[in-house]
């Protein structure tokens, strides 16, 4: 795959109750998902779980009385090595990087953080996407088919689509599952579902899995 000069990575940063960082992130394109506790950001925003921060510049995180477990998706530079969150009660790990063929720096782009919620037994027919992103499943348990290859993921594995390849997916019979993701698109899907069915007979099938969007926002340049 030829790269843009730019990729995608996925990091976990645990703060423990009322701990903040010591020095802010770098100015990057960035989400920060709230899977536990509660954080808030030093332009003054607060997320509680489940609820999700977008921005590029220099960011200070703060956790909240229970604490915080961070979901933080950034697009880097290809080349540059993980910024692991620091400070007293601040711990910090990558979890996935995937080096990416878009976005085009001469063209708009957005990036789309939102999760995907399926019922027990519930699938995702085979389909393509507009655009790479990296998955963290959060609740229950997922198979994912792609490339004549089935992998497997528990909560807290995340997992890199490149977006045009064709992928299925079978969630968990046990229980309902549940990723959060973030993708990067084209501009002019700001909005819009990114999702394209391969086979013309599933445009009308039933599809069970539902979507809550956090982020939509202009990828800076």
């Amino acid at each position: 795959m030829s790269t843009t000069g730019y990729l995608l990575r996925q990091m976990v940063d645990r703060l423990e109750p009322g701990a903040a960082l010591a020095e802010p992130l770098p100015a990057m394109n960035r989400v920060l998902y709230c899977h536990r506790g509660s954080f808030e950001t030093d332009d003054g925003t607060r997320c509680i779980e489940d609820a999700a921060w977008h921005g590029a510049a220099e960011v200070t995180v703060t956790a909240g009385p229970e604490g915080a477990v961070i979901w933080r998706w950034e697009l880097a530079p290809v080349e540059s090595e993980a910024t692991p969150a620091q400070g007293d009660g601040v711990t910090s790990s990558e979890n996935l990087s995937a080096p990416l063929d878009r976005p085009d720096p001469g063209a708009e782009w957005i990036m789309r953080c939102d999760s995907v919620k399926f019922p027990m037994g519930g699938c995702a027919l085979t389909h393509t996407h507009q655009g790479p992103g990296i998955r963290c499943l959060r609740q229950g348990q997922i198979r994912i088919d792609t490339r004549g290859k089935s992998t497997h993921y528990l909560p807290g594995q995340a997992w890199f689509e490149p977006g045009a390849d064709p992928v299925s997916a079978q969630a968990s019979e046990l229980e309902c599952t549940r990723f959060v993701r973030v993708m990067i698109l084209p501009a002019d899907l700001r909005g819009k579902s990114s999702i394209q069915y391969v086979n013309p007979e599933d445009l009308e099938k039933p599809k069970s899995q539902r979507y809550t969007g956090y982020v939509d926002e202009p990828i800076e340049h």
